[in-house]
């Protein structure tokens, strides 16, 4: 899609769902400032980062948890916006979200950096999709800022296509695996708002969280007497060796060895950050991983390896596996 002359859009994106959201619409080239997790779609590089995180992300999770839970309960945001470099990009749309306090900058936070310089002419579009209608209501309200409805329609009609597709295939299928979802695992965190959905469409038996609630922290003894068949570990913000990681938190806890899914070798460990944690086009990639890891016999979309790869398996060289049908 190419960007009219006569709509000079100037777009500041700081969460990276919206940056993805952004560049689906056709809008990628009015991108002037991003925030420090936009990574995705390529050729991001040269923006200037606006924002940055007073948690360090390389600490263990505990630690992380905590410094997140200290800061929150200070009343501070986790989330440091650069005044300055938002100036200086001089964006007349700037899109955050209101979802999460921990997950990225707030709108209360860019209402904050802009009061002082902004003569009104900055909108902010606030994204709080906590489920997949919600995805589908955030594309429509950064489109409508963008004067791109059509663009919009044809985006969500086209994902929505998508999704049905597999669930239609997987809603016959004999077996329905019994899957937790673990977001966090020093506390431990199960998926809550648009996972349950996912795992229920890609033919599974969602065990914890509630669609459109956010993610419930979870005990360790809940898991263990739910004795899932399909483990799924999706860390948020964790790439999958640094998920791999935080595993051995878990094998080292009482009981783990004798878990279905430990003993069938059906614990698996995916990308969160750049797939199931951001509410963006690509929870439809999301969906994709999950059935073809619940339903290998009738999915294939080709994610294993880069996506997820089975606990055990080598990352970097995933287990070739026989050409199945593809959605």
């Amino acid at each position: 899609m190419t960007i009219p002359a006569e709509v000079p859009f100037r777009i500041a994106s700081l969460l990276p769902s919206a940056t993805e959201i952004v560049a689906a619409l056709g809008f990628k080239d009015c991108l002037v400032g991003k925030s420090h997790e936009c990574d995705f779609p390529e050729g991001l590089e040269h923006l200037p980062v606006l924002t940055s995180s007073k948690v360090n992300s390389d600490a263990a999770s505990a630690d992380i948890d905590q410094g997140v839970k200290s800061l929150v309960e200070d009343a501070l945001s986790v989330y440091e916006v650069d005044i300055a470099g938002l100036k200086a990009a001089a964006p007349n749309l700037i899109v955050t979200q209101t979802q999460c306090d921990v997950c990225a900058v707030s709108e209360k936070d860019v209402a904050c950096a802009i009061e002082d310089w902004t003569d009104g002419s900055a909108r902010i579009v606030s994204l709080a999709a906590t489920d997949l209608d919600g995805l589908w209501s955030d594309i429509r309200a950064v489109a409508r800022a963008l004067e791109a409805d059509r663009a919009a329609e044809t985006l969500i009609n086209g994902l929505i296509a998508r999704t049905t597709a597999i669930e239609n295939a997987a809603v016959d299928l004999p077996i329905k695996p019994r899957v937790a979802t673990l977001e966090w695992i020093e506390p431990l965190m199960t998926g809550g708002n648009w996972m349950p959905t996912l795992v229920s469409m890609a033919g599974g038996e969602n065990l914890f969280g509630t669609s459109g609630a956010h993610s419930p922290w979870l005990d360790w003894e809940q898991l263990v007497d739910a004795d899932p068949e399909v483990i799924m570990v999706i860390p948020c913000g964790f790439d999958i060796p640094r998920a791999i990681e935080d595993v051995t938190l878990l094998s080292a806890r009482a009981g783990w060895a004798e878990l279905s899914a430990v003993k069938t070798g059906q614990v698996y460990v995916a990308d969160g950050n750049q797939y199931f944690n951001r509410p963006g086009p690509r929870l439809v990639e999301s969906l994709e991983i999950l059935a073809e890891i619940l339903h290998p016999d009738s999915f294939d979309f080709g994610h294993q390896g880069p996506g997820w790869v089975r606990l055990g398996e080598n990352p970097e060289r995933p287990a070739v596996r026989p050409s199945r049908m593809m959605l």
